[in-house]
C-alpha cells in the first residue's frame, strides 16, 4: 500500500505538471488514491480526496457525465463503509438516476448501483425494498458477463448476506458457499474476497450456536487477512475480535484472552491512524 502511495502521487505530481488539474486523468488519479485510502481504512483521507476528485470532474465535465456519477457512487460507498447510510443512499440515488439518463436501464454500470442501492435498504431493515434488487442484479451480472465472473461471486455473496442478516440461515448458506467457490475459483485462495467469504460463512455458524464449524473458518479468514492486508487493517481486526468473542463463549479462556489483548493493541493503534488528514501534494 505505502509504494502505491507513493506511486499514485508522483502520478499526481506529473499530470499536473503536462497535463493541469482540470484533465480528466487528474481526476482519475485522485479517485484511484481515494480507493487506495479506503481500502487501507483511512476514511478521512479518503473522503478528502474524493470530494477533490468529484469537484474536478464536475467543472472539467459537467454534472451529467458518467465519470461524475461514479465519482458520486464512490463517496457513497465511504460512507456505506462508515455506517453514514443516509448519505449514502442519496449519494447512490444520484449515481443510478445519472447513470439510466446517460447509458440506459441496463448496463453494467447500473448494476452496481441498485446492488449498493440493495445493500442500504437491507442494512436499513427495509428487506422488501432489497430483495428485488438484489434479484434484479443477479440476473443483470448473469446477463452481461456470464456464470462465472466476479460480479457473479459478489451478487451471491451479498444475497447470502441478505439473507443471513434476517436468519434465513438455510437460504444464506448454499449462497455463501457459491460465492466462496467462485471466488477461489477465479482469485485463488490468498485474496482479500476469499478471506471475507470464510468471514460470513464462519459468521452465519456462530449466529446458529454451531462454533466448532465457524472457529476454524475464523482462524483462516484470520490468517489470510493478516498476511493480504497487514494486522492493523479494520478487517483483520474485526475477525480478530469474533474469534476472540467466539472462544470465549467456547470456554476457551487463554486464547480468548491472548486475541482479545492483541485485539486492543491494534485498536489502539488503529485509532490512531484513523487521525491522519492527508492531501495529495498537487493540491496542498
Amino acid at each position: 500500500y505505502s509504494d502505491s502511495e507513493k506511486l499514485y502521487n508522483q502520478a499526481l505530481k506529473l499530470r499536473q505538471a503536462i497535463l493541469g488539474i482540470q484533465h480528466p486523468d487528474f481526476a482519475s488519479t485522485l479517485n484511484n488514491l481515494a480507493d487506495l485510502y479506503r481500502n487501507q481504512g483511512f476514511y478521512g483521507d479518503a473522503e478528502q480526496v474524493y470530494l477533490q476528485a468529484l469537484t474536478l470532474r464536475r467543472e472539467a465535465l459537467g454534472e451529467d457525465h458518467p465519470d461524475v456519477a461514479s465519482s458520486l457512487n464512490n463517496l457513497g460507498v465511504l460512507y456505506d463503509y462508515q455506517g453514514r447510510l443516509e448519505e449514502a443512499e442519496k449519494l447512490y440515488n444520484q449515481a443510478l438516476e445519472m447513470d439510466k439518463k446517460l447509458l440506459g436501464d441496463e448496463h453494467p454500470d447500473i448494476t452496481a448501483r441498485l446492488s449498493n442501492l440493495a445493500g442500504i435498504y437491507s442494512k436499513q431493515g427495509r428487506y422488501e425494498e432489497a430483495e428485488p434488487l438484489f434479484y434484479e442484479v443477479l440476473r443483470l451480472d448473469k446477463k452481461f458477463f456470464g456464470e462465472e465472473h466476479l460480479f457473479i461471486a459478489t451478487s451471491l455473496n451479498n444475497l447470502a448476506g441478505f439473507y443471513d442478516v434476517q436468519q434465513r440461515y438455510q437460504e444464506a448458506e448454499p449462497l455463501y458457499r457459491q460465492a466462496l467457490e467462485l471466488y477461489r475459483k477465479l482469485l485463488g485462495n490468498e485474496h482479500p474476497n476469499v478471506a471475507l467469504s470464510l468471514n460470513n460463512l464462519a459468521g452465519l455458524y456462530e449466529d446458529q450456536g454451531q462454533t466448532d464449524q465457524a472457529a476454524p473458518l475464523y482462524l483462516q479468514a484470520l490468517q489470510q487477512r493478516q498476511r493480504i492486508l497487514g494486522k492493523e487493517h479494520p478487517d483483520s481486526i474485526d475477525t480478530l475480535r469474533r474469534l476472540s468473542n467466539l472462544y470465549l463463549n467456547q470456554e476457551k479462556y487463554p486464547e480468548a484472552k491472548t486475541l482479545m489483548t492483541m485485539t486492543s493493541r491494534f485498536l489502539s493503534r488503529f485509532s490512531v491512524l484513523t487521525m491522519r488528514r492527508l492531501s495529495p501534494s498537487p493540491l496542498a
